[in-house]
């Protein structure tokens, strides 16, 4: 039987390229879908929409907010996508929508237009410009948000069986990423496409896939226990789905980053978050995935360096070597206060009670820490080419990326950095 056409594959192809025309066939499709007749139609171009569109219109006299998240071959893949409704009845804030497709390769959903900002807008303005009483507002946010989540994951933590894990479409976020969607077997999709057989250039240095790939490597003169190539290796093991049951599952958003939350209520001095586009919820999900994109995309990602390439290398330096099979990166970037307190927040109101709720299960398994760190790499790694010059990065952000990815997956030899101070500090006694 042929697999169906993506028609929103197609749409956000073309507004890269031919956006009258993607506008077009995106009114003829929520025409189609929802028997209504779009008007000023729009398409928002925003640096957080890195698989996703989103966008504007109008109909019969009210606005609208539409999204939709489209991955690769996801018309033949199996699961249902947005299931706002497993966030909303287990007490979790959530923006529910007013429209909404979920047939394979016309995935979509439509909300009732808000005024409020999304929390990554918000952030990313803290970046540009630090306000002491701003930040204390947003961090009080991202707390309270926390100890919500918390709250959820104690109520609906439970074991899974592998079939569970496998079914649950987070999964699309990290392993089937990574596979030949017939084979399921690596190496494939975005790794392969991204990386295998391709170059790498740094500032001063550009190198093959085989020699980076078995470089070791060196960041600001802290060296690193394992090679890229020996990472993505071992994330294609560990994260197969069918290994991730260990640690049970929770009822989760799945992919939380803060372009997918609405920020409300700071005008009046009680500002609070809640969700959108769920695009990869569940009740099953595995639990040391479940918190894994928010703390990787809300935090390591900033300031700038995956979203704002150009503004990253305006702003800080990077330079590398490579000399007798070792890799030498050298950059000044680091977290701005703000991401430095919500990295502090996440540990202390959600990582760490987690971990120790897990532990008291006896369901933390021993490797946890390594699974963890290898959904971290793949955060970076596989929303999005890094290497220079194949989509937005450039030399500086592409050494920035690799550093702060080998970071995420490997240890450190020797003293600590701050993801392995992180883990240390929220690792159940």
């Amino acid at each position: 039987m042929e697999t169906p056409k993506s028609r929103t594959a197609e749409i956000r192809a073309l507004a890269r390229t031919d956006e009258p025309r993607a506008l077009a066939q995106l009114s003829t499709l929520l025409s189609e879908l929802f028997s209504i007749s779009p008007k000023n139609l729009a398409i928002n171009h925003d640096q957080y929409s890195l698989n996703s569109l989103n966008g504007f219109f109008e109909a019969d006299g009210k606005a609208y907010f539409f999204k939709f998240h489209q991955e690769e071959g996801e018309e033949a893949m199996t699961g249902e996508y947005y299931r706002a409704d497993i966030l909303a009845r287990a007490g979790l804030p959530v923006d529910q929508p007013v429209m909404m497709s979920v047939l394979p390769g016309e995935q979509i959903l439509v909300y009732a237009r808000r005024s409020d900002p999304r929390f990554s807008d918000v952030l990313r303005g803290l970046d540009l410009q630090p306000d002491a009483e701003a930040e204390a507002e947003a961090v009080a946010a991202e707390a309270e948000l926390n100890d919500r989540l918390l709250a959820v994951y104690r109520e609906t933590l439970h074991p899974i069986t592998a079939d569970q894990a496998r079914a649950e479409p987070i999964n699309r976020l990290f392993f089937e990423r990574m596979i030949e969607p017939a084979t399921r077997q690596p190496p494939g999709g975005r790794y392969r496409d991204f990386y295998i057989g391709q170059s790498f250039r740094f500032p001063g240095v550009s190198l093959d896939w085989e020699r980076f790939s078995t470089a070791r490597v060196s960041i600001n003169g802290l060296a690193y226990r394992d090679t890229f190539g020996a990472l993505f290796t071992r994330a294609a093991e560990r994260l197969n789905p069918i290994h991730l049951a260990g640690a049970g599952g929770v009822v989760a958003h799945g992919d939380a980053h803060n372009a997918n939350v609405w920020y409300s209520g700071h005008e009046t001095g009680g500002a609070g978050l809640s969700f959108f586009d769920p695009a990869f919820a569940g009740e099953h999900v595995p639990t040391l995935l479940a918190e894994a994109k928010a703390t990787f995309h809300n935090i390591f990602a900033h300031p700038f360096w995956l979203y704002d390439p150009r503004e990253a290398a305006q702003r800080y330096s990077a330079s590398a070597v490579y000399r007798d099979g070792v890799l030498s990166l050298e950059t000044d970037w680091d977290l701005s206060p703000v991401r430095q307190a919500l990295l502090e927040t996440k540990a202390e109101r959600l990582w760490r009670p987690l971990l120790a709720l897990l532990k008291s299960r006896n369901m933390l398994p021993d490797d946890w820490r390594e699974t963890l760190k290898l959904a971290l790499f793949l955060c970076p790694t596989l929303v999005m080419n890094l290497r220079a010059g194949a989509a937005s990065h450039n030399e500086i952000s592409s050494a920035i990326a690799f550093s702060v990815a080998m970071q995420m997956g490997s240890e450190p030899l020797g003293e600590g950095d701050r993801l392995s101070r992180f883990l240390d500090a929220v690792t159940p006694v």
